[in-house]
């Protein structure tokens, strides 16, 4: 049965029951000792200062008994100073001598030598509560036992050296006797379980501890934001995916706590805050969110409240966002995924009917001569050949695994390809006057197949040629080596940045920021550069055009197996347009 004052966790006792910090019990015995030391030292000091004053008055004839306390004043002094704190185990070895064995010696002779009406054996329960708290219970009951011998046997040598009633005196010495056995139990059994709740305490703050690091790299990890607020629409935390989709300058990045209040654009989120507390705990709702310098973005969000506690404590509210985009990237993903084989079976039988339909529409076209007929004709034409290039990129996608595999990729020389299909590219898409290619001096040789890579580059030149200026030199491919050895194929527009939501899923498939496209393209470049060993990634930067530096988006394609020949002599065909 699970203990109520157990710590709410779903660890098991192999993470909880074993890892027990040590270094937390060694400050609690330091502190007990140096607690239980000071006392000492203070019985001491008080011991010395009361026998000085009454040899003083002359009401102590034995000048013994200042000495005697100041001797245990020094011992006291010296073990609260000098020795390092431990526990005195269940033997009467030499910590018991410097400590309890002190004790009961000091105060056995101050009641011997008393000469007045002052009882010294109140103090004999200091000793047992040592040996009940810093050792077992047989040391606490053995010197319990040692305490009651000695006043019996002071009683007995009264009894013999003067006359009178003893029987008071020995009951007095028994009754002492009896409670330091009981002191001596009830002490160990309270120290006992107070280090029982302490290492009990001590495992559950452990599993606490365990438990609130899981959560809060789960929570981190998060792909959905998570935000914790209160009713006056204040967040107290917020994970990194949740900071991401309210700000979007990463540089200045939020702290919390902050209001959400303070941006205009998170005002529709502040008051599904305000519902949730008014009464409508859960919410889900869909809103959109309009960053400065960026386009808008729809989240799906949720609300939780959480439950009343005691004590007045106040109720938060757990809001979660989900991108709308990532959402429907994952579908994509999945719907992908699902397709598998079939996808590409209904491509190809879409092909037969597809050409059917093109040739049928350029026959029609050829008896038509109205402008209206010869329209709908054109537009027939022109949605064929799109609906023709989809069906060729989803087979594209099946077929890439399998090229890959099958075909062994050639040691190509990057220079005069990267010539030859940007030249042929240029002359295709009439863009002569917008490229610009700066080749690698030296002869530099990658490990790709000859027809993946033309179509990986003439990919990304058609996205550059899409977003990129109609001006000289907007157009920018370069081959140069990085700093880590390998060989680099750059492909350089001066288009406008992209969103960072859009840039996120940039090689996702089915993914496009137009609705004409398809969203197959960059995948398929990423995956022929996976299958060839290779690497392609986005990034803002800046190129000189048009003699000066303009920013833009830059492709790279990184080939990790390459080589680059020392020699300074090359067959590379001059560029199309001198590196300026």
């Amino acid at each position: 049965m699970r203990r109520t004052d157990d710590a709410p966790s779903w660890l098991g006792p192999s993470l909880t029951g074993l890892a027990i910090d040590t270094g937390n019990e060694h400050q609690e015995l330091d502190r007990l000792w140096l607690g239980l030391m000071t006392a000492r030292v203070t019985l001491g000091l008080v011991l010395v200062v009361l026998q000085g004053a009454l040899y003083g008055l002359g009401q102590s004839a034995h000048s013994g008994m200042v000495v005697i306390s100041g001797l245990y004043l020094t011992a006291t002094v010296i073990v609260r100073v000098g020795l390092p704190p431990r526990r005195l185990g269940h033997s009467f070895k030499w910590p018991w001598l410097y400590t309890i064995g002190a004790d009961v010696l000091a105060f056995s002779l101050l009641q011997f030598l008393q000469g007045s009406s002052i009882n010294y054996t109140p103090l004999l329960v200091m000793p047992v509560l040592l040996a009940a708290i810093l050792g077992t219970q047989r040391l606490a009951l053995g010197t319990a036992a040692g305490i009651t011998l000695l006043l019996l046997a002071h009683e007995s040598w009264l009894a013999l050296a003067f006359t009178g009633d003893v029987a008071p005196h020995f009951i007095q010495a028994a009754l002492t006797g009896i409670g330091s056995f009981v002191i001596a139990v009830l002490a160990h059994q309270l120290a006992a379980r107070l280090a029982n709740q302490e290492q009990h305490a001590r495992r559950n703050h452990l599993a606490a501890y365990i438990q609130q690091q899981v959560n809060d790299l789960v929570i981190e990890s998060l792909s959905d934001g998570v935000l914790v607020l209160d009713a006056y629409g204040m967040v107290h935390a917020a994970n990194p995916a949740a900071q991401q989709m309210l700000n979007a300058d990463e540089k200045f990045p939020l702290s919390t706590p902050f209001q959400l209040a303070v941006n205009p654009a998170w005002a529709s989120l502040a008051r599904l805050t305000q519902q949730a507390f008014s009464g409508q705990p859960t919410l889900a709702a869909e809103v959109k969110i309009q960053l400065a310098g960026q386009g808008v973005q729809q989240l799906r969000t949720r609300t939780q409240l959480t439950s009343p506690q005691s004590g007045g404590a106040e109720r938060l509210c757990v809001m979660f966002l989900q991108d709308q985009r990532e959402m429907e990237a994952r579908l994509r993903t999945e719907k992908l995924a699902s397709m598998g084989r079939m996808s590409a079976a209904v491509a190809h039988e879409i092909r037969n009917p597809l050409a059917a339909i093109t040739q049928a529409n350029a026959l029609l076209d050829e008896d038509l001569h109205s402008p209206q007929h010869k329209q709908l004709t054109a537009i027939v034409q022109q949605n064929a050949r799109r609906l023709e290039k989809i069906v060729e990129e989803i087979l594209n996608i099946a077929r890439v695994q399998q090229q890959v595999q099958a075909i062994e990729p050639l040691r190509l020389n990057l220079n005069d390809t990267v010539n030859r299909i940007c030249e042929d590219w240029a002359n295709q898409t009439h863009s002569q006057h917008r490229v610009l290619i700066h080749l690698w001096p030296n002869p530099l040789e990658v490990n790709f197949e000859f027809e993946h890579l033309r179509r990986v580059l003439v990919n990304l030149l058609d996205n550059a040629r899409r977003f990129a200026s109609t001006q000289a030199e907007s157009i920018q491919i370069s081959t140069r080596t990085s700093v880590n050895g390998s060989i680099v194929l750059s492909v350089w527009s001066d288009s406008p940045p992209i969103e960072a939501s859009v840039e996120r899923h940039l090689f996702e498939p089915f993914f496009s920021s137009e609705s004409k496209s398809s969203g197959l393209g960059l995948y398929i470049c990423r995956e022929l550069c996976v299958g060839h060993g290779a690497a392609i990634s986005h990034q803002r930067a800046s190129s000189m055009a048009r003699t000066s530096p303009v920013l833009g988006n830059e492709f790279l394609v990184e080939f990790l197996h390459s080589h680059v020949t020392p020699v300074a002599t090359s067959h590379v065909k001059p560029p199309l347009s001198p590196w300026p």
